[in-house]
């Protein structure tokens, strides 16, 4: 997920996390009597982290070759300095599937289809959309620890309010449900049916539900197809061009935080949204008594052939080239790759697990809704951002391009195709 608050990864200060990395990157070459240390510098923090941690005290405590030492170090920019040294600091570490083309590209990712031949690792119990992000120029650079699909949230008790018996299951049903859901006093909006589609992902899962697509067969970017402007032309027909710029800005400027009880769908400024499947654990904590469902994302009635389209999104393990100890680190990664870790772990952080095997596994059942999402991974229209080299900088101008179109200082015809014209630079 390209937007790290959705998946409450606090970005703290990682200084003091990269001195310990220098001071104890794998020390023990596994020449002597005692384990080999392998050194996980993960970008989870917080709760995030205490559950990685447990993970990883299970696999010390399973076997005595190798000790696996976690890191937290939630800072890209630290990470990829330290994987671009002659001597890596770290053996193992996490980033999101469509980076995996751009630092494979860069020669810093260690190839794993050596590893998965040698022990006959079987990948096809994964999510196909996932483990093809994982892929550059035919390797397999990356393997998906967990997954996250985009849903349909709304609150019950505003749509009954409204008169609305059922989520939308159609664009044109949305629409008129946003506007029914819209309050105003006077030129100030009090409540938005809609809000959030300025936010990348948001955006890009729009796209696909209104059959565009962000890259073409061969992996070319394809930014301002019929459908994807067909995406963005909803959102400001419905939200900042039926309402005005100025008043949205004002409203969602006064929103409380994401991760907090004071997030504004949480406390009913905000009826429907696209998001997570964190958001079963996060409004099972921050707002327990909220009423609320997850819906398919609505599509154009005309293409019913959409129904039950989202986009996924792929967090990763993978392995530096710049490993000491690159078989002890695929060891280590296979066991969090296996069921009862991948479960253990995806259920700690409340997001689903990147075997289709788990879908149906009962540890999910205490998570609410959480099933929605888990279902959304075996829809033929799950949707997954192709990795490339340039996949950072289409992400960058796409967001850029999106927030011009949500202010209206251009049309999502012009703001999408400066975007086109920027295509041809990447390569």
């Amino acid at each position: 997920m390209e937007v790290a608050v959705k998946l409450a990864r606090a970005f703290l200060a990682a200084g003091a996390a990269l001195a310990l990395l220098a001071g104890c990157g794998g020390s023990d070459d596994g020449s002597g009597d005692g384990p080999t240390e392998v050194v996980f510098s993960y970008l989870w923090a917080g709760a995030e982290a205490q559950a990685l941690e447990q993970v990883i005290a299970d696999f010390n405590a399973s076997q005595t070759k190798i000790r696996v030492k976690g890191v937290s170090n939630p800072d890209f920019q630290k990470q990829l300095a330290a994987m671009s040294s002659g001597k890596g600091s770290f053996d193992i570490s996490d980033h999101f599937g469509n980076g995996v083309g751009a630092w494979a590209s860069k020669g810093i990712l260690a190839p794993l289809d050596e590893y998965i031949a040698k022990d006959g690792f079987d990948t096809a119990d994964f999510v196909p959309s996932a483990l093809e992000q994982m892929k550059y120029e035919g390797k397999t650079y990356s393997m998906p620890i967990a997954l996250h699909t985009q849903m349909l949230l709304y609150n019950k008790k505003l749509l009954s309010e409204a008169g609305i018996a059922a989520p939308p299951q159609t664009t044109e049903e949305w629409a008129q449900a946003i506007a029914k859901l819209t309050k105003r006093d006077g030129d100030k909006l009090t409540q938005l049916g809609y809000a959030n589609a300025e936010i990348g992902t948001s955006l890009t899962t729009l796209g696909y539900a209104f059959g565009g697509e962000w890259f073409d067969g061969s992996g070319k970017a394809t930014p301002n197809n019929p459908g994807t402007v067909a995406a963005a032309k909803f959102y400001v027909d419905n939200v900042p061009g039926k309402y005005g710029v100025g008043a949205v800005r004002t409203f969602t400027s006064g929103f409380g935080e994401y991760a907090s009880p004071q997030n504004p769908f949480y406390v009913g400024k905000v009826a429907t949204v696209i998001d997570g499947e964190w958001q079963a654990a996060f409004i099972k904590k921050n707002a327990p008594q909220l009423e609320w469902g997850v819906a398919p994302i609505p599509y154009p009635a005309s293409r019913p052939d959409l129904e039950d389209t989202t986009q996924v999104t792929t967090s990763t393990l993978f392995i530096p080239a710049n490993a000491q100890h690159k078989a002890e680190a695929w060891e280590f990664m296979k066991y969090l790759l296996g069921k009862e870790a991948m479960v253990k772990f995806s259920h700690a952080l409340a997001n689903l697990p990147a075997r289709t095997s788990l879908l149906g596994d009962p540890a999910y059942a205490d998570l609410p809704q959480f099933d929605a999402w888990l279902q959304a991974l075996k829809s033929p229209n799950a949707k997954a951002l192709a990795s490339t080299p340039w996949a950072a900088q289409y992400s960058t101008d796409l967001n850029s391009a999106f927030d011009d179109i949500a202010q209206m200082r251009k049309t999502p015809e012009q703001a999408l195709a400066a975007v086109a014209e920027k295509t041809g630079s990447y390569e």
